[in-house]
């Protein structure tokens, strides 16, 4: 097992260049699984995630090929299987983008209930309500560990969907499944994420017929089949919001290229309201937190275009360093708390009620051994670790390795002092 040990570092300054988006590659590589044609994707993040979603599919029979860095081939001309591994599917929640593209092009899917980060209750019902609606079978097997999915005897078949709840994942899902289903689906209340436009952009350029994607309502008028493609993975705007607020808590100067600006206005605002400048120029989004008091602000978290609870944890961090107390308030994930407890342990002085967390600033915080509880959470102790008097010790970072790419080295060249050692 390996660990990060970070040393606090000063303002950090320099230019950080922002890679694919984790949560828009993994559908993207997912809906390959549509077509038999060869379909090409740049700007592949190098992720543990990646890395478990490339054997995902090939275990479905697909061929993948890495051509060159950060460019991957996928095809899957025979899918040999449509029986998800149990043992990939518990590394990775993910994992459930491939049902979708398996139903649609195969009548079928079997899958293992999925894994993931613990930061509160995932269920798939949003996804299985969807499929149902276009007229799959749901069933399960006498342990409950396996989903069985059947489409009719004429295939599946659009309709009009409801989305209790604006869920990615399951707008992601159903918008894959719809798109190889006869007449037209309308998902209503979907997601709006910049991750779903991103998906939706790659299968119209397979052939689909979809409109409406970033907006509430999305039709998808169904095709007999998709063909290969090429498409250009967006920036990740979580990792763009963890270098900004990078910036921000060690009272440093940096850009961050490749950033959609529009991707993260909710962190910019905040941002502004603590007090950071924070300035879109042509070459990036350029953070200096070097001048004048920083001061509190509250925030909650929406789903998108509100604040993003994936980066909840990370501004945490940063409130407890401002001047004054903060509010948070965390609406989408109930469990996203569980990184109080690790920050306390530096001096955070944090407390919870429920879903809201009240934050004390003014902390100067000491290096301690903490846990990285989740993806989100582990790049907070890093942030917490840089301004930390000491050494802060950082454990189980593979949650890390999920979501960020050449991580340390990333913060090694803006002038961060950390290092990955491997524990005995």
């Amino acid at each position: 097992m390996a660990k990060i040990l970070v040393n606090e570092s000063g303002p950090l300054h320099g230019t950080v260049q922002i890679s694919g988006a984790k949560n828009a590659v993994l559908p993207l590589m997912a809906a390959t699984l549509l077509t038999g044609d060869t379909c090409r994707i740049e700007d592949v993040p190098d992720l543990a995630d990646v890395k478990v979603m490339r054997e995902m599919l090939k275990s479905f029979g697909a061929e993948v090929e890495e051509l060159s860095p950060g460019v991957i081939s996928v095809t899957a001309k025979e899918i040999k299987t449509t029986v998800g591994d149990s043992e990939l599917v518990s590394e990775m929640r993910a994992s459930t983008m491939v049902m979708g593209p398996l139903l649609a092009r195969c009548g079928k899917c079997v899958m293992p209930m999925p894994g993931g980060c613990s930061i509160g209750k995932r269920p798939i019902d949003l996804h299985l309500k969807g499929f149902r609606a276009l007229g799959a079978t749901v069933e399960f097997d006498e342990d409950k560990e396996h989903v069985i999915l059947t489409a009719g005897p004429d295939g599946l078949v659009g309709d009009a969907i409801y989305l209790d709840f604006p869920s990615v994942g399951a707008t992601e899902n159903i918008l894959m499944a719809a798109t190889l289903a006869k007449n037209v689906t309308i998902i209503e209340n979907a997601a709006k994420e910049p991750e779903i436009v991103d998906l939706a952009n790659q299968l119209n350029k397979m052939g689909a017929k979809i409109k409406g994607a970033g907006t509430d309502t999305i039709r998808i008028t169904g095709v007999e089949s998709l063909s290969g493609s090429i498409h250009t993975v967006i920036p990740d705007r979580i990792e763009t919001g963890t270098f900004m607020l990078a910036a921000a808590i060690t009272r440093g100067d940096v850009l961050v290229q490749n950033g959609i600006p529009g991707h993260v206005r909710p962190i910019i605002a905040k941002l502004k309201e603590c007090g950071v400048k924070v300035e879109v120029q042509d070459d990036g989004i350029y953070v200096d937190a070097r001048e004048g008091e920083l001061v509190a602000t509250d925030i909650k978290t929406l789903p998108y275009p509100g604040f993003p609870t994936d980066i909840q944890s990370p501004f945490m961090t940063f409130l407890t360093t401002v001047h004054g107390q903060s509010i948070v308030r965390e609406t989408v994930f109930e469990n996203r708390f569980m990184h109080v407890v690790e920050l306390n342990r530096m001096g955070a002085d944090i407390t919870t009620e429920s879903r809201e967390a009240f934050v004390p600033g003014g902390k100067k915080l000491h290096g301690a051994k903490v846990r990285a509880t989740d993806l989100r959470a582990g790049a907070a102790m890093v942030l917490a670790g840089l301004v930390a008097t000491g050494t802060t010790e950082v454990s189980e970072i593979y949650h890390i390795e999920r979501g960020y790419e050449n991580f340390v080295q990333k913060f090694k060249g803006i002038g961060g002092d950390l290092m990955r050692v491997e524990e005995d």
